[in-house]
C-alpha cells in the first residue's frame, strides 16, 4: 500500500496586498497556469499581476487556484 500524497490549495491574498510580490495560481483549460510578480490592482473581479519581463497578467477572480505574498527579489 503506498501513501497517499496531496497538496492544499488556499487562497491567502486580498485586495490589500495590492503592491506585494504575489504567486498565483489559476485555472485554465489545459490544465493550471503560475504567474509570479507584483499584483498592481484588484478589482472588479479581475487581479493584474505584473511579471518581471514586464507583462501584466489580468486574472479573473474565480479561476483563483492558490495565491499567497511572496518574499520580494534582492
Amino acid at each position: 500500500m503506498s501513501p497517499a500524497f496531496g497538496a492544499r490549495l488556499s487562497i491567502n491574498i486580498t485586495p490589500a496586498d495590492v503592491g506585494k510580490r504575489v504567486t498565483v495560481r489559476r485555472r485554465v483549460p489545459e490544465g493550471f497556469r503560475d504567474a509570479v510578480g507584483q499584483l498592481e490592482f484588484w478589482r472588479d473581479g479581475v487581479l493584474g499581476v505584473r511579471k518581471r519581463d514586464g507583462t501584466l497578467v489580468e486574472i479573473p477572480e474565480d479561476t483563483l487556484a492558490a495565491a499567497k505574498v511572496v518574499v520580494s527579489r534582492a
